[in-house]
């Protein structure tokens, strides 16, 4: 199963430093994500699972102002068996139960350096926007609608 996994630019270098991503939250078509895209392709659903991943990145970014304003997800493949749906987190949410070695890494999708200012505005207008502001929510709309950048894994060293 393909799996996206949210980070941030230290997760991900520490991730690949460790050899693995750990177990924990992710995003992936699930059946809950499918029966609301019943008309949608399977590449429309991994689109939306990607964007699942994209907006729990901007929580990671919100937990460390310090770091680089920058969304990244990592796409993974995981057996089937080791993913468990969440759908009290949402319709994509899951949650990977193993670690993911680099080996099963597939690619990076990753903000590049003229999205930092809207994803900058997004962290920052993440509990305004929980609580219902629509111009909070305006701005993380904005956030989603930057497409992130897409890394093949061997390009990752030179990134990070």
């Amino acid at each position: 199963m393909r799996v996206y996994l949210a980070a941030t630019l230290p997760l991900l270098t520490g991730w690949w430093e460790t050899g693995q991503a750990p177990p924990g939250p992710a995003h992936a078509v699930t059946p809950t994500l499918r029966e609301s895209y019943r008309d949608g392709s399977t590449d429309e659903m991994e689109y939306v699972a990607q964007l699942g991943a994209a907006r729990a990145a901007l929580d990671l970014l919100a937990a460390d102002p310090e770091i680089l304003r920058r969304r990244v997800v990592l796409a993974v493949d995981v057996p089937d068996l080791d993913v468990a749906a969440d759908p009290l987190a949402g319709r994509s949410a899951v949650v990977v139960g193993v670690a993911v070695p680099v080996s099963a890494w597939a690619s990076a999708l990753i903000d590049d350096d003229d999205a930092e200012a809207v994803v900058s505005a997004a962290v920052t207008a993440l509990g305004a926007a929980a609580a219902g502001d629509d111009d909070a929510a305006f701005a993380l709309d904005e956030a989603a609608a930057q497409e992130l950048g897409w890394y093949a894994v061997q390009e990752l060293p030179d990134l990070l």
